[in-house]
C-alpha cells in the first residue's frame, strides 16, 4: 500500500514521541521505504527527526541516511561515534558512504574507515575520496560485475554469485583483460544461453559507452540521457575498469542541476531552501535584487533624459510598463530555451549559426504577431501616430530581447560561466534599458 503523508499522521507521530512509545514508532516506520521517512523528517522538528531516527535498526537507517539531503546530513550523525559510523557504513554503498564521510572532519573519518570489517571496501571508499564530488569518479560506485575475458561461462557464472553479494543492483557484467582494461560488456542472457565451455571472449559486445573518472558530471548526465543508460562504466586514462555510475546517482545529479539553474534563473545566487535561515536566504537573493533595482534607477534616469517628450505627449507613459515587460518576457524565454539546449547538447560548435537564424525567424514572427495587435488597438483609440510609434517600437524590441536572450547564454557557456546567470534579472534588466531607449528613440523619430 502506496504511504500518504497527511498532516494527521504527523500528529499521531509527535504524540507518540512525546509519549516515548519507541515500540509503536519502531514498528510502524520498520515497515516503510526511507524515502518516506525522510518525507516525514521534513515535516518534523530537527529534534523529533533525529529521536525518530536512532530508534531505526542499522540497515534502515543506513538507507535513511543516505536518502538525507547532503546538507543536511551532519545534523544526524554530529553526535555518532567512529564505531557507529562503521558499523553504519557496512551497509551503504562506497559511493553513497564517500559521500558521507567526506563531510565529516578527517579524524573522525580516518577513524571510521580504519574500524571497517570490510577492508576491501575500506580501500574502495579510500580511492573514491580523492575524486572531486562534481566528477564521474565522485559519481561512481565500486561495487560491480566484471569477468575475466578469457574466463568460461561456468566460471564467469560462480564469480557473478561471488561478486553478486556486494551489489545490490547487477545492470552490466563488464568484460576485462588481464590487467583490468575495459573491453566490453556481456548480457545475462548470453551467459544463460550459452554452453558451459564457450568463453567470454565469444560472447561480448565491445561497442561500450563509457567515461573517465575525471568528466565532469554534465558530461556524465549527458551521455546516459543520449544513450538511454541504466548504468555506465568509469575507466581511467588507460581505459582500466574503476567502477560504474548508476542512475539513481544520475537523476540526483540532473535535480541538482535543474534546481541551480532555477535558482539562478530567478536571481538566487546560492542554494537554498526555506529552512535555511534568513540571513542565508537573504545573502542569496540580495545581489540580484540590487542589480534589479540598480537596473530600475538607470531606467528612472534615462526616461529623465526625455521628460521634454514625455510633457509633450503624456501618452507616451502609458506604455512604458507595455514595452519593459514584453522584452523582459521575451528574453526569458529566449534564454531558457538556450540555456536547455545547451544542458542537452554535447557539440554545439557548429550549430550556432542555425540556431541563431532560427532564433531571428521565431522572434521576427512574434515580433510581427504582438506589433500588429498592439497597432490594431491603439490606432483606434489614440491615433496613427501614437499606434506607429508604439507599434515599431515594440516590434524593435521583441527582434532585440529574443537576441540578447539568445546570444548571452552562448558568450556566458563560451566562457565557462553558468549560462543561468544571463536569465531572470539580468536579461530583464538589460532589456528594459534597451526597451525604454528604443522607445523614446523612434517616438523622437517619429513625433
Amino acid at each position: 500500500m502506496q504511504f500518504e503523508l497527511t498532516r494527521e499522521f504527523i500528529d499521531h507521530l509527535e504524540d507518540a514521541i512525546e509519549r516515548g512509545d519507541n515500540a509503536f514508532i519502531q514498528e510502524y516506520l520498520s515497515e516503510m521505504h526511507c524515502a518516506d521517512i525522510t518525507a516525514i523528517f521534513s515535516e518534523l522538528s530537527l529534534k523529533n527527526s533525529r529521536y525518530i531516527y536512532n530508534l531505526l535498526d542499522g540497515e534502515l537507517k543506513a538507507e535513511v541516511i543516505s536518502e538525507i539531503d547532503e546538507d543536511d546530513r551532519l545534523k544526524y550523525l554530529k553526535e555518532a561515534t567512529p564505531q557507529g559510523l562503521s558499523e553504519l557504513i557496512e551497509f551503504i554503498e562506497t559511493d553513497d558512504a564517500a559521500d558521507i564521510l567526506n563531510a565529516l572532519p578527517l579524524k573522525i573519518r580516518q577513524e571510521t574507515i580504519a574500524l571497517l570489517n570490510d577492508k576491501e571496501k575500506a580501500t574502495h571508499i579510500l580511492d573514491l575520496l580523492r575524486y572531486d564530488e562534481d566528477t564521474a569518479g565522485g559519481l561512481m560506485a565500486k561495487e560491480l560485475i566484471k569477468a575475466n575475458h578469457n574466463w568460461t561461462v561456468v566460471q564467469t557464472i560462480e564469480e557473478i554469485r561471488r561478486q553478486a553479494s556486494k551489489v545490490e543492483k547487477i545492470f552490466s557484467i563488464y568484460v576485462v583483460d588481464d590487467n583490468d582494461i575495459l573491453l566490453g560488456r556481456v548480457s545475462l542472457k548470453k551467459l544463460v544461453l550459452a554452453s558451459d565451455d564457450t568463453k567470454v571472449s565469444d560472447l561480448y559486445e565491445e561497442d561500450l559507452v563509457y567515461v573517465e573518472s575525471f568528466a565532469p558530471d554534465e558530461e556524465v548526465t549527458q551521455k546516459m540521457s543520449r544513450y538511454d543508460l541504466t548504468a555506465i562504466p568509469v575507466v581511467n586514462f588507460q581505459g582500466k575498469l574503476l567502477g560504474r555510475i548508476t542512475i539513481d546517482d544520475v537523476v540526483d545529479v540532473i535535480t541538482e542541476q535543474a534546481e541551480t539553474d532555477r535558482q539562478l534563473m530567478t536571481g538566487i545566487s546560492e542554494n537554498v531552501e526555506f529552512r535555511d535561515s534568513i540571513w542565508a536566504i537573504t545573502r542569496a537573493r540580495l545581489p540580484w535584487l540590487i542589480v534589479g533595482m540598480a537596473g530600475g534607477l538607470l531606467g528612472a534616469k534615462l526616461i529623465g533624459f526625455f521628460e521634454k517628450d514625455l510633457i509633450a505627449v503624456p501618452a507616451m507613459a502609458f506604455f512604458i510598463p507595455l514595452i519593459t515587460a514584453t522584452g523582459g518576457n521575451v528574453g526569458i524565454q529566449s534564454s531558457s530555451i538556450v540555456i536547455q539546449s545547451l544542458a542537452t547538447s554535447t557539440s554545439l560548435e557548429d550549430e550556432v549559426l542555425a540556431r541563431l537564424w532560427k532564433s531571428f525567424l521565431v522572434s521576427f514572427l512574434n515580433a510581427l504577431a504582438i506589433a500588429t495587435l498592439v497597432f490594431s488597438f491603439n490606432v483606434i483609440f489614440l491615433g496613427f501616430s501614437m499606434a506607429t510609434v508604439v507599434g515599431i517600437s515594440i516590434f524593435s524590441v521583441v527582434i532585440l530581447a529574443s537576441f540578447t536572450g539568445t546570444v548571452i547564454p552562448f558568450v556566458l557557456n563560451k566562457f565557462d560561466i553558468n549560462p543561468a546567470l544571463a536569465a531572470g534579472p539580468f536579461i530583464t534588466t538589460f532589456n528594459d534599458l534597451v526597451g525604454i531607449a528604443v522607445y523614446f528613440t523612434v517616438a523622437q523619430m517619429l513625433i
